[in-house]
């Protein structure tokens, strides 16, 4: 069982692959997309869901801390929506309060540089948001 993991931003989208067992997350690639002009990197997913044969998808739920669902969680629920018709494979939304920002914080401990950082943070957020789910099915 292979379940990719997603963080949806507004110009990338950060992949993460679990293992075969479900149980560890690693990053796979960031997709350079278009948010605004409808280009959510669906081509290149589509390739990923079939070399990897994907069971399932986590994508990343934004909340506000308050627990309400702003723009950014609309967006992820409008896309949750798509990918589920597009690839006929469950999504969950799994929330990923902080998930960047955890993401950013294990960069900065080992000492990446901040382009470089910039380069990765998605896909290390896609590997947070994947790990956590995997972690709480195993529990």
């Amino acid at each position: 069982m292979r379940i990719l993991g997603l963080d949806l931003g507004s110009k990338t989208l950060g992949v993460a692959l679990s293992d075969e067992m479900g149980w560890t997350a690693q990053g796979i690639e960031t997709i350079k997309i278009d948010e605004a002009g409808g280009d959510y990197g669906l081509n290149r997913l589509a390739e990923l869901t079939k070399d990897y044969v994907i069971d399932k998808i986590v994508l990343g739920f934004p909340k506000n801390m308050n627990g309400t669902v702003g723009p950014r969680g609309e967006a992820s629920q409008k896309f949750a929506e798509v990918l589920e018709e597009t690839f006929q494979v469950p999504v969950v939304l799994w929330d990923e309060r902080l998930s960047t920002m955890a993401a950013e914080r294990m960069l900065i401990s080992a000492d990446v540089s901040r382009q470089k950082r910039k380069k990765v943070i998605d896909k290390m957020a896609a590997v947070m948001i994947l790990q956590g789910y995997l972690d709480s099915l195993n529990s």
